[in-house]
């Protein structure tokens, strides 16, 4: 990972396109036209090349970030020095909300796992929308029940003594359409490296090779470029079960 040097002053047409698609953003997708007008004059646009860190755990919550386009991850590094992966964010993911909700510090690193676009919007204009925005205030809440469901799920997860399990059951964490017709194949979009997966779940890289070549042997998964297709859910939820 290298420290960054962001650029905020990005060319003409991302900046138009990047105004265009800030209504794709769930956060903001119901504001009124004088707030979006409000947010595209005050969000600064930051680029950042695969491996840079985004923001910095310790740091000041000076404003509320957006992924516009790339992948990042929630990264917290441990007293040893080992880098633990928590989450990935995805377009459209918000960040930074607890340090500038709390004024506090950082509570946690995010690092770039692609080239990225975010969008950084100042604590003053954030906090104002907090405040004036019916649908941000809900937004929020939503996000952080969200939030304090997920991070369970994580404890849990690193809870199961038995690794293959664990992988077992980040994948079924991760997956899409869970609602969906019981049986009906399941999606694990922008599938992390085994590396990524290996710090997150706190195992081995060829640990995660491992179990998923054998879900793919037994046609339970699917590799698919990015993402990873669970062909079978009901035998990789008896796998996650022990049965």
């Amino acid at each position: 990972m290298t420290a960054s040097t962001p650029s905020t002053d990005p060319a003409p047409a991302e900046e138009r396109q990047v105004h265009i698609h800030l209504r794709k953003i769930p956060l903001l997708a119901e504001l009124s036209d004088e707030e979006i007008t409000l947010v595209k004059q005050e969000i600064r646009i930051r680029q950042y090349g695969k491996r840079d860190i985004v923001l910095q755990k310790g740091g000041h919550g000076d404003g509320l970030l957006f992924l516009l386009s790339g992948q990042l991850q929630v990264v917290n590094v441990t007293e040893d020095g080992r880098a633990i992966g928590l989450r990935m964010l995805a377009p459209g993911d918000f960040f930074g909300e607890i340090a500038l909700i709390n004024n506090s510090t950082r509570t946690a690193s995010i690092v770039a796992m692609s080239d990225a676009l975010v969008g950084f919007l100042p604590a003053a204009t954030a906090l104002h929308l907090f405040s004036h925005s019916p649908s941000v205030a809900m937004g929020m809440l939503r996000h952080l029940a969200e939030k304090i469901e997920r991070d369970s799920e994580v404890r849990s997860l690193l809870s199961i003594n038995n690794t293959a399990k664990r992988i077992y059951t980040y994948l079924v964490l991760m997956q899409k359409n869970k609602g969906a017709e019981p049986g009906a194949p399941a999606v694990v979009e922008n599938l992390p490296t085994h590396q990524d997966i290996a710090n997150m779940i706190n195992t081995s890289r060829e640990t995660v090779t491992r179990a998923l070549a054998a879900l793919a042997q037994q046609g339970i998964v699917q590799k698919d470029a990015n993402r990873l297709i669970i062909i079978k859910p009901d035998a990789l939820q008896k796998l996650v079960k022990g049965s």
